[in-house]
C-alpha cells in the first residue's frame, strides 16, 4: 500500500511538473521592437497568438480582444507585440486587415478605402468572432485610423452593443494634417498610395467632412469605455493632443506624463512596452499594475 501512494504521489509531481513545462512552452515571445515588427513580410499572417477560431474566453477574461491596425499597415506587421502580450495573459485574440483599396492589399498595404466601408468590414468581423467564441461583446484595440475608425462602427452601425471598451493607440480622432499622412506614407513606404489611392487619407485630413459627422453630437456613445493613449512625440496625429477625446467614460493618457523615458512617437506606439501596459490595464481595470518607466526609442520602440 505504501509502495503504491509512494507510485501515485510521484506519478502526481511528474504530472505537474509536465503541465508546468507544457504552460511555459505555450507562452509566446513578446517582440516590443518596431523596425522587426515592420519588417513582417507576411502581411496575411495572423499574428502570433491571434485568430484562435476555437478560443472560448475565461471568467477572467470574458470578452475576445480584436486587433485593428492603422492606415497603410496591417495586422501581422502592428501586432507582433501586442497580439502574442494579450495571448500571454489569457486573452481569446483576434486581428483583421480591413480597407484594401484598389489592390494596395495585394502590397500588404491596407486602410486606405473608404473608412464607412471598413466600419463595416469590422462589424463584419465582429460579428463572426463573437458568434465563434459565444461571447455577448468585445473590446477593440486599434492604432492610428484603427482607433478611430471603430467609433464610426460604434456610432452608426450598431456596434455600441457589442463592444464593452475601446482603445486607440494615438487614434486620429480629430484628424491630422496632410504633412502628417505624407509622414506615415513615406515611413511604411506607401507614399504611392497616398492621395488618388487613398480614400481614408482626405477623410483623415482635420477638418474633413468625414471627421465633422463623426464627432458631431458628441464623441462617445453610451455605454463604452474609451481611452486613448498618445505620445507628445507624435508626428503624423498632429498636434498630437488632437487624438484625446472628450465624454464620459473617457481615459486619456499621455505617455510622457507616466515616464519620461518614453520617447516613442507615431510608429512605435503598438511597440512600446509601457502604451502595452496601459492597454493592458483598460481592458482589466480591477487588476492595474503601474507600467515599468524604462527607455522606449522612437520607431523601434521597447
Amino acid at each position: 500500500m505504501r509502495n503504491r501512494l509512494l507510485t501515485v504521489a510521484t506519478a502526481a509531481l511528474v504530472a505537474s511538473a509536465l503541465l508546468a513545462g507544457s504552460s511555459q512552452a505555450a507562452e509566446l515571445p513578446v517582440v516590443y521592437n518596431g523596425v522587426l515588427g515592420y519588417a513582417q513580410a507576411s502581411p496575411t499572417a495572423s499574428p502570433p497568438g491571434a485568430n484562435d477560431w476555437s478560443c472560448k474566453p475565461s471568467a477572467a477574461h470574458p470578452r475576445p480582444v480584436i486587433l485593428v491596425h492603422g492606415t497603410f499597415a496591417n495586422m501581422a506587421d502592428s501586432w507582433q507585440a501586442l497580439s502574442p502580450l494579450l495571448y500571454n495573459h489569457g486573452y481569446c485574440v483576434f486581428a483583421l486587415n480591413y480597407g484594401s483599396y484598389e489592390g494596395s492589399g495585394q502590397f500588404g498595404i491596407y486602410a486606405t478605402g473608404d473608412i464607412a466601408q471598413s466600419a463595416e468590414q469590422l462589424k463584419g468581423f465582429v460579428g463572426s468572432v463573437l458568434k465563434a467564441t459565444g461571447a455577448r461583446k468585445v473590446d477593440l484595440v486599434g492604432h492610428s485610423q484603427g482607433g478611430m475608425m471603430p467609433r464610426y462602427y460604434l456610432k452608426f452601425l450598431g456596434g455600441a452593443t457589442k463592444v464593452h471598451t475601446l482603445v486607440g493607440l494615438s487614434p486620429s480622432n480629430h484628424g491630422t494634417t496632410l504633412d502628417g499622412l505624407f509622414t506615415l506614407a513615406n515611413l511604411l513606404g506607401a507614399g504611392s498610395f497616398f492621395g488618388f489611392h487613398c480614400p481614408a487619407c482626405e477623410q483623415q485630413e482635420a477638418g474633413s467632412a468625414f471627421l465633422a459627422n463623426l464627432n458631431a453630437g458628441g464623441e462617445t456613445v453610451r455605454g463604452v469605455s474609451y481611452t486613448v493613449i498618445q505620445s507628445a512625440n507624435d508626428e503624423v496625429v498632429t498636434p498630437y493632443s488632437s487624438a484625446f477625446l472628450s465624454g464620459t467614460k473617457v481615459t486619456n493618457i499621455l505617455l510622457q506624463s507616466q515616464c519620461t523615458l518614453d520617447q516613442g512617437e507615431h510608429l512605435s506606439m503598438p511597440y512600446d512596452h509601457i502604451a502595452d501596459a496601459d492597454v493592458l490595464n483598460a481592458l482589466d481595470p480591477a487588476h492595474e499594475v503601474a507600467p515599468a518607466c524604462t527607455p522606449v526609442l522612437p520607431v523601434a520602440g521597447g
